[in-house]
């Protein structure tokens, strides 16, 4: 009996045409069907939706970084330093993103070069940007995301996501608030 009972689970765990459950083809051969009870269609549009957001948050974040390290000027401490707790904030969203779209059932992103296609960000690949320019950029880059995540959470609105809508509305309120920080440090005079 436990001969017949291990021989049944082995074979359950191959995956036909694989070679055997240690093959490596068979493991990639795997589908990855997460459970959900959100229709084809809301998977297919979420996930897409937050792949797109997820290209441009990556983006965001390296553009973040790469003015932190080039940041320069009599102000150079305090931007150097914003700009650092900016990025780990967006770098920490990435994650987040992800795992929402593999909950939901989707797949997500697998390159840079994948982001690459996805994102709506846009780089900058400039030798020197003056400070004030690093900042305008990064606030209207934060308010561009944030008009992305609202749309999206239209979106989760549509499709009854409200786990999806809940994360947007955490991550809408920390890109208002870089935008915020951002608007504020680059006033050159108060009204």
């Amino acid at each position: 009996m436990a001969r017949k009972v291990a021989s049944e689970s082995s074979s359950r765990a191959a995956v036909p045409g694989s070679g055997g459950k240690d093959s490596a083809k068979g493991r990639r051969m795997a589908p990855l069907a997460t459970p959900t009870d959100l229709q084809s269609n809301a998977t297919r549009d979420v996930a897409g939706a937050l792949n797109a957001l997820l290209a441009d948050t990556f983006a965001l974040y390296l553009k973040t970084k790469n003015f932190h390290w080039h940041a320069s000027g009599p102000h150079f401490r305090d931007y150097h330093l914003l700009l650092d707790d900016q990025a780990e904030q967006i770098f920490a969203m990435t994650d987040e993103i992800a795992e929402r779209v593999r909950k939901i059932g989707g797949t997500t992103l697998r390159s840079v070069g994948h982001i690459g296609r996805l994102q709506r960000m846009l780089d900058n690949d400039s030798a020197y940007v003056t400070p004030l320019d690093m900042l305008a950029e990064l606030r209207d880059d934060n308010k561009q995301l944030v008009a992305a995540m609202r749309e999206t959470h239209g979106l989760c609105e549509d499709h009854g996501d409200v786990a999806t809508a809940s994360l947007l509305e955490n991550w809408i309120d920390e890109a208002e608030r870089r935008t915020w920080f951002l608007f504020e440090t680059t006033r050159t005079r108060t009204v």
